[in-house]
């Protein structure tokens, strides 16, 4: 009976960290220095990311009637999760890329806003640029007319400050096309 007393709190623990979590990554992080563990966890909690190693039964059970019981067929040998609630490609995003430097940190597979997918499916989705990112480079994209509009009316004033003719300003480069839909 003790048994499962001492189990509940951690299913309840994992429970609770998956409830809203937009996506969870299991990986086997077997084999990584403490350096190199010391410096992943970092980057997963600079990004908002839970990473921690439960044992596999324990997240079965928590997994149990969410999206994420289809990654049963993932939970064999060590498994650490990493959940975010916030952004959906944060945790394949850091850890493909932190993989690329530690070949020891196999991405095992994970579920990304209610989809599953084997390691091999989740690298597109590690591809992706974070939130920040994208509003950065659409806010790039909506302020280089501004910029280049502005440009061309100042121009124009100095040239008529100089007394010589304003000839009509040339676009000097075209307004970008719309960032393709992720």
């Amino acid at each position: 009976m003790a048994k499962i007393e001492e189990k509940k709190p951690i299913i309840d623990e994992i429970s609770e960290k998956i409830k809203d979590a937009q996506s969870v990554v299991l990986v086997d992080a077997r084999g990584l220095t403490v350096a190199q563990d010391t410096e992943l966890r970092k980057q997963l909690r600079e990004a908002g990311v839970s990473y921690k190693v439960y044992k596999n039964t324990f997240m079965k059970r928590a997994f149990e009637g969410t999206d994420f019981a289809q990654l049963d067929s993932y939970l064999e040998g060590p498994s650490a999760v990493a959940i975010s609630k916030d952004d959906a490609t944060a945790p394949a995003r850091i850890l493909y890329k932190f993989a690329k430097t530690a070949d020891k940190l196999e991405v095992k597979g994970g579920v990304v806003e209610g989809k599953a997918y084997d390691a091999k499916g989740l690298e597109p989705i590690a591809s992706i640029p974070s939130r920040e990112e994208l509003l950065s480079k659409l806010l790039g994209s909506l302020q280089a007319p501004i910029t280049n509009f502005a440009r061309d009316i100042r121009q124009v004033a100095e040239k008529k400050a100089e007394g010589g003719e304003a000839a009509p300003a040339a676009a000097e480069a075209e307004a970008p096309a719309a960032p393709a839909e992720a």
